[in-house]
């Protein structure tokens, strides 16, 4: 396992960009040290801006950025990112089509102890309603490596989800990364689960106890939910004929939501979520909450079984 820190990837990532590309900015809301990007300021003291807690004021100001040719990258948690700033979100940055790379810290659950305020568990449905924009979330190093580049050549705003400390390696250092495409990590014929960030490697350990159960489960990685590779969720989905979503997210706005559209257009499928239903977000380490929100590889394996069991009943 990779013992690099995601807002370390991710910031030595961007330093490196900003050695050789002078039109990169970091915009941030006094929460530099959180991001792990605080020793850009003293590498480009003149374009590591830090805004204080004023949010709406920093997107602005990225957006203006951005309209003199910079590509400005904010950083701040989740919930500021989003739920704070949606309206300069959508006329400064989509409606006036800027550059701007907003990436938003602590998504979900892992918040922990910042508790409900500070836990955006609702950030992918704020930001995929807005015209434009791509929403992407990493699952690893490996994965946030291979795609900073890739978003940084990307003409458009794109909203980057990002876990802030270690997460367990889904890939080898031999993957091929694509943006608008999906990555399917096993296949199999029985239920397809698609599933996002940090719930991708509670799927992994999932497979073992399907894999137990003689049930052979297809997963495929959805990281980027905005636009969704519909082709590779008709694919599976017409494949193994039931689905299982499982995000770090409200199951209302997000991956479920997302999938769920595309099925009931193209191809309507048994399905059940395995994400926050319905509720706010509480103080507590990510083991805690995992089970107080019914987000464990055991909720997987039981949510697949149902669906299973009612495309058997189905049939």
């Amino acid at each position: 396992m990779s013992n690099r820190e995601m807002r370390e990837v991710f910031s030595t990532s961007l330093k490196h960009m900003m050695e050789s590309d002078p039109r990169i900015v970091l915009v941030d809301a006094d929460l530099a040290k959180a991001s792990g990007t605080i020793g850009i300021r003293d590498d480009f003291p003149e374009r590591a801006l830090d805004c204080g807690v004023a949010e709406a004021n920093m997107v602005s100001i990225a957006a203006g950025l951005s309209s003199y040719g910079y590509i400005p990258y904010v950083t701040t948690f989740a919930p500021f990112a989003t739920r704070r700033v949606c309206d300069q979100l959508a006329i400064s940055v989509c409606y006036a089509k800027q550059n701007v790379k907003i990436v938003g810290t602590d998504p979900g659950i892992s918040a922990e102890l910042n508790g409900g305020t500070h836990m955006g568990l609702e950030d992918i449905g704020v930001i995929r309603s807005l015209v434009g924009m791509v929403i992407f979330e990493p699952v690893d190093a490996v994965q946030l490596e291979r795609a900073m580049p890739v978003i940084r050549d990307y003409d458009g705003p794109v909203y980057i989800r990002l876990y802030r400390k270690v997460l367990p390696d889904v890939f080898g250092p031999d993957y091929r990364f694509d943006l608008f495409q999906a990555d399917t990590i096993r296949e199999g014929g029985d239920v397809t689960i698609f599933a996002s960030g940090l719930m991708v490697q509670e799927s992994v350990e999932a497979l073992a106890l399907l894999e137990e159960a003689d049930i052979d489960a297809e997963l495929i990685n959805i990281h980027t939910i905005k636009p969704i590779d519909r082709e590779a969720v008709v694919r599976s989905a017409g494949k193994t004929g039931c689905v299982v979503t499982a995000e770090n997210h409200s199951t209302v706005g997000g991956l479920y939501s997302a999938v769920s559209e595309v099925l009931s257009a193209e191809r309507p499928t048994v399905m059940r979520a395995v994400g926050i239903d319905n509720a706010f977000g509480e103080v507590g380490r990510i083991p805690y909450l995992k089970q107080r929100y019914r987000m464990t590889k055991e909720d997987i394996v039981a949510a697949c079984k149902a669906v299973m069991e009612k495309k058997e009943r189905l049939s």
